[in-house]
Formats: C-alpha cells, structure tokens, sequence
C-alpha cells in the first residue's frame, strides 16, 4: 500500500500536524510518514510529550512505528485493526494530557465497542486546553455527533510538577451524526469552575470573582465555581491555578480560559478567560476559537455533510483543513472566511463511522 506523505512543517507546524495525521491514518488504515516535525521550533523534532501521543496510537491501532524516538523529525505509521479495551499511558511530568486525548480520542470513537483509557501527565498546563475544558466545553459538543465522552478528574496537574490523572471513556452509539453547528444562537447562561491547588482558597475565589465582574454585562445568569483544598487534604503536586468559563446558547457551547501563574494576579487571570469568551460570542459563531479545529475530524469521518461555525479560523484549524485535503481526498471540505476572522467550513464525510 501506497505511504501517505506529510509534511511536518506545513501549516502551524507544531505538534498537532503530528497528532492529526496520524490519527487520521490510524482511522482511516493507510501507512503515513510525517517528515520535517517541528523542524522550526527551538528543540526541534519528538519530545516526550509527542512521542507518547505517537506511542498511543501505535499501542491502540495495533500498528507498527518506525522513527519514534526523541528529537526525531521523521516517523511513520502502518497502522493494524482499532480495538475496544482499556489502556494506560503515562507522559511524565507536566505533558499535556488533553494533547495527548486529542490524538487518540478518533481511534476511541472508531473502536467497536467502549474504550477506557488512563493518562498520567498534565491536566491544566500552558499550550494546551484544560481538562476542564474537555470535560464542560467538547463534551456537550461531541454529543451533537453521537459520541459519549465520559471524564473523570482524579487528580490535577500543573507545570511544572505534573502527576495529573484522568480516566476516559468514550463510547459511539451508532453511526456519527452529521452537524449543524454555524451560529450560536441566543444566549442562555454562564457557567464556569475556578480552581486552585496547593494555594490559598481566595486565589481561586478571586479568579472566580472577576470572571463573573466581567461577564455580568451579558444580561445572562453568571454561576462560576471555585474549587479549592483549603481546610481539606490535597492530594495535587501543584501549586497551581486556572479558570475555564463556558456559554449555554441556543444551539452550542463555547468556552474561555486561562491558567494562574508565578506573579500573575488571580483577577487578571479570571478577566482573561471571560475575555476570550466574550470575544468568541460577539462573533455570532457556534464553535469558540479552540472547539472548531477539534470537530472538523469527526466530521469528516461520519456521513452526510455537516456545517461548523468559528469564531476565529486559527493556524490550527487551518492546518487541519490542509491535512485532511491531502490524506481524505474523497472528502469534501470547503472554508469561506479568511485567517483570523469567523468562518465557516462546510464537510461532506467519508461514512466510515
């Protein structure tokens, strides 16, 4: 069989033209090779983080790699038969743990069958959604598709200690439904959860505290949560804090966030997220700048043609535009808007699942 070609470089050229390629290969079950991987970063090529996300999808495709090793720029992946099952994977430290479930969680959905998967690593971490984001924002939305995404949060993980742990489950129940996922529509509430680990609890009372000053003007209930150890044993590495605040609308979820660190006041990490909220829903668009580049692939792997909305076509959601032109020919995908601004992409699926 013919090696699909990818360039590493292409697009965003990080990590996640590593990730969705070779899930979309894993899936699709044809033989890829990524070559130039994060030749343009500082520390070029695999690190651990990506290369236990390259290790999952040989490990849960039954397939074999070749390249994967640190700092390599090149791997590729002939992939064998997705199976249902359970799995643990460990990335060490603080690597991103919504990463790593972003490669993996396609083989989930293709699996016949539920798939129960552990990951140690990094829970709320900078570069990369927060669990909680996964857990309140993509999860409602993968629903629309037909996917079940169960999470549960045993313990957080910051940088740079990490020793974060999540169980996932996720479950299809029956083909995957195409989407209508272009405008909002109208208001309903805001909700959020604010949270701090080895840290005084006013850290994320205060975080909570401005995200709801900030968001007051939306003539919408406002409810954030903070969530804190005080008082009460804390099993986290920490220290650490952050913030992830969603909207209910008509037809969607969207979501904002940000993290706490060393020296950032707890307020301005709090208006941040409610900042990047408010910008998305001013758009009128369905998917907020981050949930758009995450569905395009379920998408593309169900029948019929779905619609996404975005409130900001990012290098990520391009790229992944990009990548699925040249391993998914016979889909069809077309974006109108231009980088930075709303679109929307428009997705006839292969039925595969």
């Amino acid at each position: 069989m013919k090696v699909l070609q990818v360039d590493g470089s292409m697009g965003e050229g990080g990590g996640q033209v590593l990730r969705t390629s070779l899930a979309l290969a894993a899936v699709l079950g044809v033989p890829v090779r990524v070559y130039n991987i994060r030749v343009k970063r500082s520390r070029p090529g695999l690190q651990h983080q990506h290369l236990e996300s390259v290790k999952a999808i040989e490990e849960m495709s039954h397939g074999k790699v070749e390249g994967a090793r640190l700092g390599s720029t090149e791997v590729t992946l002939y992939p064998g038969k997705i199976s249902g099952g359970e799995y643990s994977f460990d990335i060490g430290t603080a690597g991103s743990i919504t990463l790593l479930l972003q490669a993996i969680m396609p083989l989930m959905v293709a699996a016949e069958g539920e798939v129960k998967v552990r990951v140690r690593g990094g829970t709320d971490v900078p570069k990369s959604p927060p669990i909680d984001y996964y857990r309140f924002v993509l999860r409602p939305l993968l629903s629309k598709f037909n996917v079940e995404l169960d999470l549960d949060l045993i313990r957080r993980g910051h940088y740079p200690r990490g020793g974060g742990e999540v169980v996932v489950k996720v479950r299809r129940n029956g083909a995957l439904r195409p989407v209508d996922l272009v405008r909002a529509g109208r208001l309903i509430r805001i909700e959020g959860l604010s949270h701090c680990v080895r840290l005084p609890a006013h850290v994320a009372i205060r975080q909570a505290r401005a995200a709801s000053e900030a968001l007051s003007g939306l003539g919408v209930p406002v409810n954030i949560e903070a969530e804190h150890y005080e008082g009460r044993p804390d099993p986290h590495l920490g220290p650490g804090s952050g913030i992830v605040v969603w909207a209910l609308t008509e037809n969607s979820v969207l979501g904002g966030d940000s993290l706490g660190e060393k020296g950032k006041p707890a307020e301005r990490v709090g208006r941040e997220a409610a900042t990047s909220l408010m910008q998305d829903l001013l758009t009128g668009m369905a998917l907020d700048r981050h949930s758009s580049d995450m569905l395009l692939i379920y998408a593309v792997l169900g029948s019929g043609v779905s619609r996404l909305g975005g409130a900001s076509l990012t290098s990520h959601a391009s790229t992944v535009v990009e990548l699925i032109k040249i391993m998914a020919p016979e889909a069809s995908i077309s974006v109108e808007g231009k980088p930075g601004s709303p679109f929307t992409a428009t997705v006839k699926g292969l039925g595969l699942l």
